[in-house]
């Protein structure tokens, strides 16, 4: 065990824990003002109801050894994983490479649980405004056992059939980003359109609420791609300048070709390159060097603008562009990888095409992209359609109308009643 990497990766699991509430308020921003609320409890419910899933039956089906497609209930309850001298299954040797942890497995697995947090999380932004939150909660913890266990112990545990096969994914782009991406998907087309969209204007009620978002995601990334190297040293730095890296030139990315496509550049449009970049950094963030970040995360901005636009060509009402950005964006990130992947910079990966590894890795990429897709595609389908028809996913036509803060937990954002336009009354 060695205790600089333990500190490490336990002050990943804060940054990546705090990126929970940075997207309720990225979200919230882009909300109206009588859906504000609503948003920011989807989110924060995460926490609580995915955390304790997650010690009971969560992490064993990640990371137990059922399998190349499941794990099994060895740790279930956290049994065992306090223990200071265990080594989860595969982190000894896969072939003749070593694969140690050198962190205690109680640290690991508090560091996948923020993971497993804010993935569904990010579906609430494809569903705001018409999401009944007993439904978004029963259908919340079913898609965390059914779906994200069973792919992230495809792809995260060295017993992983993807893991296995050679498919790369440092920090969670088909795990986090093209899962619940298409599980945004799937539920949306279920749910049906907003009231009204897209005939009626339904702008952000409050842009700095998502400005103050997207830096808080931006800060805390840091420990979602730098943290997945489990250690305080060299691959931790590449990943966390390739994470800032991509960052920024997603920002431009979007910028640019939204200035050159509606004549101007937005506080939304920059907020939203951004998040575009990370997304797609983040399968590829320790194993890639040089420009390779701005490249992808450049592609990935103007890509992923480009991509919003097919809600409207398809009639699938994705509120906050879920689907555009973190679908096409993870997307385009695992693929990337399959080119720009340098072992020079992480020996435990494989070269991509531009590096001389041929098309293999490319492959392997392809394979992972293409089997998350169909099965947490199909999945989430399923378990929202069961969701909806036994609980209900949607709210009323009038509590649509009145707003889910009031109809769903009597509360409101802001309580304005008591000032008139020069101040409160009466002063």
């Amino acid at each position: 065990m060695d205790t600089g990497n333990t500190a490490w990766v336990l002050t990943s699991a804060a940054l990546v824990l705090f990126m929970t509430p940075g997207l309720a308020f990225f979200y919230g921003g882009m909300v109206r003002s009588k859906n504000v609320l609503g948003m920011l409890m989807q989110n924060f419910f995460s926490m609580g109801l995915v955390s304790v899933l997650w010690a009971l039956v969560g992490f064993s089906l990640a990371f137990g050894d059922g399998g190349g497609f499941i794990g099994n209930f060895d740790f279930a309850g956290l049994k065992g994983v306090g223990d200071a001298a265990l080594q989860l299954p595969g982190y000894v040797k896969v072939g003749d490479v070593d694969l140690a942890l050198t962190i205690p497995a109680i640290v690991f697995c508090a560091y996948q649980m923020m993971f497993a947090v804010i993935t569904p999380a990010l579906i609430t932004g494809a569903i705001a405004d018409r999401v009944k939150f007993a439904g978004w909660a029963t259908f919340l913890g079913l898609w965390l056992v059914i779906v994200y266990s069973p792919i992230a112990h495809w792809v995260f545990s060295p017993t992983g059939w993807l893991f296995k096969r050679g498919a790369l994914d440092f920090a969670g782009g088909t795990v986090v980003h093209i899962n619940a991406g298409i599980a945004a998907l799937m539920v949306v087309i279920v749910l049906g359109k907003r009231k009204g969209w897209p005939r009626e204007a339904m702008p952000p009620h409050s842009l700095p609420l998502t400005l103050l978002g997207t830096g808080i995601l931006w800060f805390g990334w840091f420990g979602f791609n730098a943290g997945s190297a489990l250690s305080a040293g060299n691959l931790a730095g590449q990943a966390l300048i390739n994470t800032h890296l991509a960052a920024a030139a997603g920002m431009l990315g979007w910028l640019l070709v939204e200035k050159l496509k509606e004549g101007h550049a937005t506080t939304l449009g920059a907020a939203s390159g951004a998040v575009a970049g990370l997304v797609a950094i983040t399968p590829c963030a320790g194993f890639v060097g040089g420009m390779a970040p701005i490249v992808i995360g450049f592609i990935a901005g103007g890509v992923c603008l480009l991509a919003i636009q097919f809600k409207f060509k398809f009639g699938y009402d994705d509120s906050l562009d879920v689907v555009g950005v973190h679908l096409v964006g993870g997307i385009i990130g695992s693929i990337l990888l399959g080119f720009f992947a340098d072992t020079s910079v992480n020996s435990l990966g494989f070269d991509g095409v531009f590096f001389g590894g041929g098309g293999e890795l490319l492959t392997d990429q392809l394979v992972a992209v293409g089997a998350t897709l169909v099965f947490s595609g199909v999945l989430s389908f399923v378990l929202a359609k069961v969701v909806d028809a036994t609980i209900g996913l949607r709210v009323s036509p009038d509590d649509e109308a009145a707003g889910l803060d009031t109809t769903q937990h009597a509360e409101t954002a802001y309580n304005l009643g008591d000032f008139g336009s020069m101040g409160r009354i009466g002063a």
